[in-house]
């Protein structure tokens, strides 16, 4: 809910008083007795809550996908299925999906993208969680370039594009295996590194524990590391940085 928009329509007489109750009641959760919805997030942190699809009953997800649409006409889930798609797609025709990123979202046309937030991975096995990372931070009104397979086994591929991973305000890494990659960004950039582990590897990566370690424990400065496959995560906290570089750049 646009709560400031709602006092200047009660201003102007656009809304009655008794209108701007009924919705100011829902404020600061609307209850759907099974679930909260969180509609006054994007008042307090600045983007709206997001549904995570997998392993949520079917006519809970529709419920969810249906409150959040009629609310703010704008509604992002993450790790959803096909099925799921095509369950909530019956009710509202207006969403999308991605498949490489399990995306499902409904957005308003004409949004704007500042900044640039780079996000680079290993291997094109990576894509997947990548893409997860990419679109939450389109979402979320960020300019997003793509880097995608310039991993350390053929590390030229990566310095061909250092120029242009240089102009962003944050990066994001995302490699499976050893999970070498953040590291070696982090060591010829100047911005943040977000790092991001995937499970993309043999026994010995461990489901991606092997390359949660190796970003834990790089020597490189500058980097955060989130969960294991958290593209979500990894887009979110890069979006803000690149929002406080934005604002920061404007009043200078």
């Amino acid at each position: 809910m646009d709560t400031r928009k709602l006092l200047e329509d009660v201003k102007s007489g656009a809304v009655s008083i008794e209108q701007a109750q009924k919705e100011l009641i829902k404020l600061p959760y609307e209850d759907l007795g099974f679930a909260k919805l969180d509609h006054h997030r994007q008042v307090r942190q600045g983007f709206g809550e997001v549904v995570f699809c997998s392993g949520k009953a079917d006519d809970h997800l529709v419920k969810i996908f249906e409150s959040f649409y009629r609310e703010d006409a704008e509604v992002l889930g993450t790790r959803a299925s096909r099925r799921q798609y095509e369950l909530v797609k019956a009710h509202v025709p207006q969403v999308t999906y991605d498949e490489h990123s399990q995306i499902l979202k409904i957005e308003k046309p004409g949004k704007k993208h500042i900044g640039r937030v780079a996000v680079c991975t290993a291997g094109t096995a990576d894509i997947r969680v990548a893409e997860e990372a990419a679109q939450v931070a389109e979402y979320f009104g960020t300019r997003v370039d793509r880097f995608y397979d310039v991993g350390v086994a053929g590390i030229h591929r990566l310095f061909a594009r250092l120029d242009d991973i240089r102009r962003a305000n944050c990066v994001i890494a995302i490699a499976g295996m050893e999970g070498a990659l953040a590291g070696v960004i982090a060591g010829l950039v100047e911005v943040p590194v977000i790092a991001v582990p995937t499970s993309v590897g043999y026994g010995a990566n461990f489901g991606g524990v092997s390359a949660l370690l190796t970003m834990l424990n790089s020597c490189s400065n500058g980097i955060s590391v989130v969960n294991i496959d958290n593209g979500f995560g990894a887009g979110y906290i890069a979006t803000q940085i690149n929002r406080l570089a934005q604002k920061q750049g404007e009043e200078e």
